[in-house]
């Protein structure tokens, strides 16, 4: 049942080295995902159609390289807000209350968003490794990481949150699943697109700000105290992101804030 999300997986951890082989992994995974129903005949299209596209950006004249850029990119959005029609993402939890001060939880191994980065990647070349022109001493990357469950407590002292230490035994589900399907896909589209392409445009500092506000409205649904949070957090990846040019520091730290939250507070909010 798992073998094809594992698959999946592993193409997204070799694709910033082993482009080849992640594609045939992905491939593998896609023909996995059609026997098990959780890609339709409308999503193959849809997919096709995305590869298409892809195939023309990369290697068309100039002209078409915006058209095919923004066409990309709006797949993307489509993916991460799960509005691309035919694929049926596996539920793995559903409204689990992980401890008695916590609030439901519902889980899924999101196929749709794990296609990000390789959209992504067509478009931005340098979508994992951007490069950096200024090396960070040693104890600024100490305050970042700090500053991972500093927000964390700041949250408990508002009450958004309380001290609540779990370990479920679907931990290494969600390990999977927030790594590869939800860290790495929002990474991709926040910081090594979005914040990449402002910074060329507006600087690094406003590119950083406008992309964490960005990344903080994409959590709407939990209310102005979820958006308020995941801006900061989005500050923090994004300085993560621009001090290394890479997109899996950034990704480490998303992940590493998200397992941070499940390990030792009330998830995924606090209820009174």
């Amino acid at each position: 049942m798992f073998i094809m999300w594992f698959i999946l997986a592993t193409s997204l951890g070799f694709l910033s080295s082993k482009k080849m082989l992640a594609i045939t992994l992905l491939f593998i995974s896609i023909v996995l995902g059609i026997f098990e129903g959780v890609l339709t005949p409308i999503a193959l299209a849809c997919l096709l159609t995305i590869a298409c596209i892809g195939f023309l950006h990369q290697y068309s004249n100039t002209t078409l390289r915006i058209p095919t850029e923004i066409l990309l990119f709006i797949s993307t959005i489509l993916l991460v807000l799960h509005f691309l029609p035919g694929i049926e993402n596996l539920r793995i939890l559903d409204k689990v209350t992980i401890g008695p001060h916590s609030t439901p939880y519902t889980m899924y191994f999101n196929f749709d968003k794990a296609l990000i980065p390789f959209i992504l990647f067509m478009i931005v070349p340098t979508l994992f490794n951007a490069g950096t022109s200024k090396k960070q001493v040693w104890w600024h990357w100490i305050l970042l990481v700090i500053s991972v469950p500093l927000l964390l407590l700041i949250a408990m002292a508002i009450g958004g949150l309380k001290i609540e230490p779990h370990f479920p035994n679907w931990l290494w589900q969600f390990a999977l699943a927030n790594l590869f399907f939800v860290s790495l896909a929002e990474e991709a589209l926040f910081r090594g697109y979005i914040q990449q392409r402002l910074s060329k445009i507006t600087g690094n500092l406003i590119a950083l700000f406008i992309t964490a506000i960005l990344f903080g409205m994409m959590h709407y649904s939990g209310g102005y105290l979820l958006v308020i949070f995941a801006i900061l957090a989005g500050l923090i990846y994004g300085i993560a992101w621009m001090w290394s040019g890479k997109l899996w520091i950034s990704t480490l730290f998303h992940f590493g804030f998200n397992l941070t939250h499940l390990l030792f507070f009330t998830y995924p909010m606090y209820r009174a």
